[in-house]
């Protein structure tokens, strides 16, 4: 019998076994599509983090969606309208249709939403190293910038 056959049996038995456990014992707790869905969730953010920094310089346009001239959510909605992924329009929206997740667990390429309160009002793509690209304000271009508040949700695009 395969190690496999034998994992039903060794979970309910274990109740708490941790998932390193299982995988030691050669088993697996995700469906065969999850690594590549994992990688295809990871190319898409990579790519998208790309056309955000080949954006860099960019001047702000409320409402912009590009292809030269973007507001915060506009930068996210053409980068990764160009990897292949489709955003809503708002940083709201945005925040809305992510995958959320915490600051240990961020990777590049996940969404930074900028809140207060309950309400987001800026967006940016987490460039690592606590940075991000985003697209500030009237006057002010397309680049990247340190996060400056601790006031920050982050995102996962599915």
């Amino acid at each position: 019998m395969t190690a496999q056959i034998h994992l039903p049996l060794l979970f309910s038995r274990a109740g708490a076994v941790s998932a390193l456990t299982i995988a030691a014992v050669g088993g697996t707790l995700l469906s065969p599509s999850s690594s590549a869905e994992a990688r295809a969730i990871s190319s898409h953010a990579s790519k998208a983090l790309k056309v955000a920094a080949s954006k860099q310089g960019s001047p702000y346009r409320y409402g912009g969606t590009g292809p030269s001239r973007f507001d915060c959510s506009g930068l996210t909605l053409y980068s990764y309208k160009k990897a292949g992924k489709i955003l809503p329009r708002t940083a709201q929206q945005q925040y809305n249709r992510t995958r959320h997740i915490s600051a240990a667990n961020r990777q590049r390429g996940d969404l930074v939403f900028f809140h207060s309160g309950g309400f987001v009002y800026h967006v940016g793509i987490y460039a690592g190293h606590g940075k991000i690209w985003h697209s500030p304000k009237t006057g002010d271009v397309v680049k990247l910038a340190k996060i400056w508040t601790r006031s920050v949700k982050y995102g996962r695009v599915r």
